[in-house]
This record gives structure tokens, sequence and C-alpha cells, in this order.
């Protein structure tokens, strides 16, 4: 297949999100967020797996790829819906640092035009509580930060379902095509060959004196 192709697309797509994935790793980890760094971590793997399937014409890894792009769908729609308090939900609980510890979203504090204040909290609770940490002047709340890097995510997973969809096509249509070109045509070949059909006899040759 040429370069404009659906699989140099594919490999395009995989490039992309392998930085998107890190880009987000690397904020998620600023805030402990375990949740989504095991999720990026794992997506990751996948997306490389994808790629080197891409690369070495291997359908099974892009299938492999394929079906976790609908579950990373999946779980960044849960995200937009617990940063948006959708059905119940509250960006406010410890559900992405899995109760571990109340961090919360790195964008929370360090956002475009924040200013962090740190506020004196009473004696009976702890100077590290963030409800004691004061932050103003933000352009974009911390929660639609969140939710246009899931959005982004979730873009990048569509587009790349589709094209894998179409390259494992692809590439199973020119596995068929290879296997009835040079094995069935070569099998007919040896096995039905009318040069094979009948064994030469040879017979004894008398010279006379």
């Amino acid at each position: 297949m040429g370069c404009c192709t659906g699989r140099c697309t594919l490999i395009f797509l995989c490039t992309l999100q392998l930085l998107a994935a890190l880009e987000r790793q690397i904020f998620d980890f600023l805030g402990y967020q375990w949740a989504p760094i095991l999720g990026n971590f794992l997506h990751i793997i996948i997306v490389i797996l994808g790629l080197f399937g891409t690369i070495q014409y291997r359908p099974k890894y892009i299938v492999v790829y394929s079906v976790w792009t609908a579950l990373w769908v999946a779980w960044n729609v849960f995200i937009i819906c617990f940063y948006l308090e959708v059905g119940g939900l509250s960006k406010d609980t410890d559900f992405m640092t899995f109760n571990i510890s109340m961090h919360r979203s790195w964008w929370r504090e360090h956002g475009p035009g924040c200013v962090r204040m740190e506020v004196p909290a009473p004696a009976t609770r702890s100077l590290d509580d963030h409800s004691y940490i004061s932050v103003t002047g933000c352009i974009v709340d911390f929660q639609y930060l969140e939710v246009i890097h899931s959005s982004y995510q979730i873009l990048l997973a569509l587009i790349g379902f589709v094209y894998a969809c179409y390259v494992i096509r692809v590439f199973t249509e020119e596995e068929d095509s290879f296997d009835f070109i040079g094995g069935l045509d070569s099998y007919t070949y040896h096995h039905h060959s009318p040069l094979k059909a009948s064994p030469v006899q040879l017979k004894p040759v008398y010279l006379s004196k």
C-alpha cells in the first residue's frame, strides 16, 4: 500500500495518540491522579501495539487496538461525566486518586490565569488539605480543561477505530489474495500438471552385435 493509504493514516493517528497520551500522563502524574495514570499507561501500551501491527502488517495486533479504542472512548466519556458531575458524580471526591490522597487535578491550581494562595487552616485540620488553598482568576475552570482533554482523546480514538477497521479489512484481503496466488495455484499446478500425470516407463535397449 502506498503512503496516502489508510495504513499511513493509521500510523499518523497512532503517533498523535501517543503524543496526546504522554502529555496527559505528565499532568496526571503532577496531580497524583492514579486512576487516569493507570488508564494512560495501558493506552500507551496498546497504541504502541497497534502502531507495530500497522507497520509490520499484523492485523491481529490492530484488532486488539480497535477493541481498546472502544474501551478508551467509554473511559473518557466517564471522565467527562465525572468532572461535569453528571448522574450524581462529584469532581470533589477522591475517586481519581483511589482514595489514597486528597489531591485533585493539576489544572485546578495551575490553569491559565490561576492565582494560587494558601489560606491558614484551623488548628484541627492539616495544612496539606487542599480545601484551604484559594485559587482565583482562572480563565478556564479546571473541569473544562479536563473535559477538553478527554474530548480530544475521544476524537482521536473514534477516527483511529474507523481506520483500524479499514486497515484490517485491507490486510485480510491482501492475505487472501496472496494465499490464492501463491498457495492454491501452486498446489494445483504441482498436483495436476500433465507432465506429472503419468510416469515415464523405461524399457531395456538391446544392442545388436
